[in-house]
């Protein structure tokens, strides 16, 4: 992700400005995989609340072996009651399901769906969560008013993401 004065940084610190469950709390937001012991002293001597993986949409995985980096990474902290969020491309949603983390209470999943110049679609447009293959493994389909889903309060302003701290 290309976010301006992010691009050498870890970490950094602030609160949630996206409407997930863990909005507004303060939020060590953690780019990459990293040691838990290093997580775990910024976490809490910034007095966090929440922790936000996969920043700057670093959550890219290629192997099995990623998976479990970030699984074990996150799960520590699940485990101890943390909340956690993972930014997840929908591109490797399906995949992702084969570990355990979206069992965990305390596990915000933040599905990525890019859609550019969002604007630029007519008052008609739906959004379609569909299944890989007709009735394969979901019940059904589910569509929605893109107009109805750009709901101002679920809404957040790029320059909302103006308040953090780089570490």
């Amino acid at each position: 992700m290309n976010r301006p004065d992010h691009e050498d940084t870890n970490f950094f610190v602030g609160k949630e400005v996206e409407r997930t469950p863990a909005y507004g709390k303060q939020t060590l937001f953690v780019v990459g995989t990293h040691p838990v012991d290093a997580i775990e002293v910024l976490y809490n001597s910034l007095n966090c609340e929440h922790i936000f993986f996969g920043a700057n949409h670093s959550f890219n995985p290629v192997k099995s072996v990623d998976y479990e980096a970030w699984e074990a990474m996150i799960e520590y902290f699940l485990n101890k009651g943390i909340p956690c969020t993972l930014d997840i491309p929908v591109s490797v949603a399906e995949d992702f399901l084969e570990g355990g983390l979206v069992e965990h209470d305390k596990f915000i999943p933040q599905i990525r769906i890019p859609l550019p110049y969002i604007k630029q679609w007519n008052y008609n447009t739906m959004i379609k969560l569909d299944d890989k293959d007709f009735a394969s493994t979901n019940p059904g389909v589910w569509c929605h008013s893109l107009h109805d889903l750009m709901d101002r309060d679920h809404y957040t302003d790029w320059s909302e993401y103006n308040g953090d701290t780089k570490l």
